[in-house]
This record gives structure tokens, C-alpha cells and sequence, in this order.
């Protein structure tokens, strides 16, 4: 597997033509140069793609600037860091020392005060100068959490796995269902509804003659409620987006666990109260922008009774990942930028973690939309085929597809998706299932042999709640408290 890296470009190498690869034997990460009134001059439009030791050069469509932290392409009052030069640093504590500072179960400030171990990493400035709240990545926090443990982590209510690739309870790989899941992310309303519509169509059915559904991250601005009621009854899974879905991205990796509780369950609250959709059955929410909130955003989801979090980008894998409990460590590495992952134990907390896709090229992308455009039905529809494979042929983990609907404004996407989601309900093994459907699958392992009467993919079941009568005082939420 190639390493790939996208680099922000600081000046234009020797004999380098745009658009052509060359090869550069000692890459390095480059921080851009500063705005220029020439747009000439003016490199914070254009980045590299390194593909190994292979550098392509791409520049941002439509007056876009390059953004080297967030590694996309966004609007010039977005990017902030086009004139960084160096970032501060914080006051480290004193882990690693030539003689101990501090008794056992205890460790140094920066200063050289002890604290108990606890305190490091809570998210409370102890120390007083914060140091005891810098070193708590991954694969830094003092009170990390222990590696998967097979024997003390049980079904139904954990499941870890050395490198999570590993399917729960079943060996024979080929009686696995091979899970299809569609999720789509903000609001729902008049401008995607008719899509959503179009693609979940009546004659679009599982094996068991039920419709195929999705999973929707619905935020609030922008949505209308009686659309969500009418998916959620038709048996769609809705979950939580957060209220705002604010801006800087950079916010969602260092809010508090109040900011997450008034978010992500505000945005439930609103779900039950102008969509008719109980509390409990909003089970599951994703983080905008993709940026976990560390520890916080695990500990509300544990108070608030969130059973599942999608926001996890799994690293280039094949095979992919399995979703686990977050009883013990992540066995995968934390991706993205400046991320904040989960380091602690979080008992029953399920991670849905969004494995990525792959291009020819070498490009690895997880929301389908922030992958290179294929440019014509044949190569998108290949480009799904390709991944789809990845999934089917190796562990069957489940194969998540991660839209937001600007996507489908492409001809060419929509002929291509519908097309491929076509072919694969024609195989006997395929399901299109939502996030919960998996997890419920995972707690209950179920061949493919049987998986027609299991219980939980079922669409007539009389003791759900969906099957009454429609509540008919669903309503818009009033734009004052938008």
C-alpha cells in the first residue's frame, strides 16, 4: 500500500510542470506561503498530492485556498493558517525523568508539583499551567485505556478484536450477510427529500421483502420535521448531528461534555418534540465535520444514553474494520489532523468507525463526496464495485457508504449509484441495513441461513412503534428558535 499525502504548496519546484508528477526523494510537509494581492504569486491556491515518492500538483477550483490543516480546499474567509509560520507550544509535564520525582500513582507538572495520576488528562487544569492536560493522545494519556481482552469482553454488550478486523461470532466468512449501510448527513427538507424518495423507492427490497433503509444525521438548521417524521416511520433510522453544527471545525475536538450534552441531546429533544420520534429511539450521533470530542463527547454519550457514535475514521485497511465497544483501547490509530479520539474505557459505547474507500490512484477518502470525481458513470460505477469487493472478499465487515446529498446533484453520480445499489440487491447475501440494524446483527450473529427471520431486520413487527397510528400534530420548528 502507498503512502498518500496531500501537501500545501510553498513554491514551485525545479523543472515541475502543473498538472505532471515528479519525483521528490525527501518530502516534507510545508506550510503555505502568505496571501499575495498578485494572484500570481499567490501559492495558497495550490497543493500537492504525494503518492509515495510521486508529487502531483492540483490547484483549488473557483478561488478556493488550500487549508494545510484541514487538508481540503475551502472558501479564502475559512482558511486561517495561509501565513503560518509556527505554532506555540504548551508547558509539558515531567514524565520521563533520570530519577523518579513523584511517589508511585503519582506524576509531575511541568513545575514539578505531584498530582495524582487521575488528574492527568480529566480535561481540569490541575497543574495550573495546563500541563497536565497536553500529553493525552492516543497513545499518551497516562490513564489509557487497557487493550482488548477477549475474554473479559462478552457479547452482547462488548466486542473488541486485535486490529477490530475480525467478525463477531461467526468463522465461516461466507455465511456472514455482507451489510450494506447508507448514511446521509444534515438536514432533511424539501431540496432532498424527493432523492431520498427516489433512491429508498418501494421496489427497492431485501431478501425478506422489506424496503431497504438508511440511517440520517439529521442537525437543525434547515430541517423540516414533517419530513423527518415521515422517514422515520417509513423505518429509517434518524440520529443526532448536533444543533448548531458550528463553525470553526476545531471547536467539536475541545468542547466540554456540557457543550456535548446541550448539542446532541438538544438536538434529540427537538427530534422527539417536532418529529414525534421517542428519545430512546435516537440512538446514535456523528460529530460534524468528523472531529470526535476526546473523552467529553464519550462521557455525555454514557450519561445521555447514546448507544452508538459514527464518527471515527478508520486508517487505510484491508480488510476493513468491524465496528467494537469502547470497553477497551481503539486497536486502530486515530486518524485526521490534530484529532482527538476516545483514549479512556467507555463500558457499552459502540463504535461505528467509518472505514474509507480507495481510487485507483491511491486516494483514500471516507465521506463519498470529499473523494476525486471518477468524471463518468463507468469509472464511478467501478470505483464502488472496487470497494465493495474490499468488504465482501476479505472479513464482510459492513460496508458503510457516507453522503452528504450535494453529492447526487451530479447526473453521472446518481446513474452510477443506483445502478450498483441495483446489482447488489440482486445478490443473495447482500443487505441494505441501517447503523442500528448492524449493531443489533453484532450483539446477535445471525448466517445468512436465517437471517430472514431475524427479528430485528424485520419491517412487520406489530410491537413496533412505528406500525401505529401517525401522530398528526407534527410541525415545523418555529424559525425564532432556529
Amino acid at each position: 500500500m502507498e503512502l498518500v499525502t496531500v501537501v500545501a504548496r510553498s513554491a514551485r519546484q525545479p523543472n515541475e510542470q502543473a498538472g505532471r508528477p515528479y519525483h521528490a526523494p525527501d518530502l516534507t510537509m510545508r506550510t503555505a506561503e502568505k496571501k499575495n494581492p498578485d494572484p500570481a504569486k499567490n501559492n495558497c491556491y495550490t497543493y500537492y498530492l504525494c503518492v509515495g515518492t510521486t508529487v502531483y500538483e492540483y490547484g483549488c477550483a473557483g478561488g478556493l485556498m488550500f487549508d494545510i490543516k484541514q487538508q481540503i480546499c475551502n472558501f479564502e474567509d475559512q482558511v486561517k493558517n495561509c501565513g503560518l509560520d509556527a505554532e506555540t507550544t504548551s508547558p509539558r509535564p515531567r514524565f520521563n525523568t533520570m530519577e523518579p520525582i513523584c511517589p508511585p500513582e503519582q506524576l509531575a507538572c511541568n513545575g514539578g508539583q505531584c498530582l495524582d495520576k487521575t488528574k492527568f488528562c480529566d480535561g481540569n487544569d490541575d497543574c495550573g499551567d495546563y500541563s497536565d492536560e497536553v500529553l493525552c493522545g492516543f497513545t499518551e494519556d497516562p490513564n489509557l485505556a487497557p487493550s482488548c481482552n477477549r475474554t473479559g469482553c462478552v457479547l452482547p454488550d462488548c466486542f473488541c478484536s486485535s486490529g477490530a478486523a475480525t467478525p463477531p461470532g461467526i468463522r465461516d466468512i461466507t455465511t456472514i450477510p455482507q451489510m450494506v449501510v447508507l448514511t446521509f448527513d444534515d438536514a432533511i427538507n424539501v431540496q432532498n427529500i424527493d432523492l431520498y424518495n427516489t433512491i429508498f423507492s418501494a421496489n427497492r427490497t431485501n431478501k425478506n421483502a422489506c424496503p431497504i433503509r438508511g440511517t440520517f444525521f439529521v442537525s437543525h438548521e434547515y430541517t423540516n420535521y414533517q419530513y423527518v417524521e415521515k422517514m422515520w416511520k417509513d423505518g429509517h433510522e434518524i440520529a443526532s448531528h448536533s444543533i448548531t453544527h458550528r463553525q470553526p471545525e476545531k471547536w467539536w475536538s475541545n468542547a466540554t461534555k456540557e457543550e456535548y450534552t446541550a448539542e446532541f441531546e438538544g438536538e434529540r429533544s427537538i427530534l422527539s418534540q417536532f418529529a414525534n420520534i421517542p428519545m430512546s429511539e435516537v440512538k446514535g450521533m456523528r460529530v460534524p465535520f468528523l472531529r470526535p470530542g476526546w473523552n467529553a463527547q464519550y462521557d455525555m454519550m454514557t450519561e445521555s444514553g447514546f448507544l452508538y457514535d459514527s464518527s471515527l475514521v478508520a486508517p487505510p485497511s484491508t480488510p476493513p474494520l468491524w465496528p467494537y465497544t469502547l470497553d477497551y483501547r481503539m486497536s486502530h490509530k486515530c486518524i485526521g489532523f490534530e484529532q482527538k479520539c476516545p483514549t479512556r474505557t467507555h463500558p457499552g459505547v459502540w463504535e461505528m468507525v467509518m472505514n474509507q474507500h480507495t481510487t485507483k490512484s491511491g486516494y483514500w477518502c471516507s465521506m463519498i463526496d470529499n473523494c476525486p470525481d471518477e468524471g463518468n458513470v463507468d469509472r464511478m460505477y467501478d470505483f464502488f464495485q472496487t470497494n465493495f469487493k474490499r468488504f465482501y472478499e476479505t472479513n464482510r465487515a459492513p460496508f458503510g457508504l457516507y453522503f452528504h446529498t450535494l453529492w447526487f446533484d451530479t447526473e453521472a453520480h446518481v446513474k452510477a449509484f443506483t445502478k450498483f445499489i441495483d446489482d447488489l440487491l440482486a445478490m443473495p447475501d447482500v443487505w441494505f441495513v441501517t447503523n442500528w440494524q448492524v449493531i443489533e446483527w453484532m450483539r446477535n450473529p445471525t448466517p445468512i441461513a436465517q437471517i430472514s427471520q431475524f427479528k430485528p431486520w424485520q419491517c412487520n413487527d406489530p410491537t413496533d412503534i412505528r406500525n401505529g397510528d401517525a401522530v398528526s400534530n407534527s410541525q415545523l420548528l418555529p424559525s425564532h428558535v432556529r
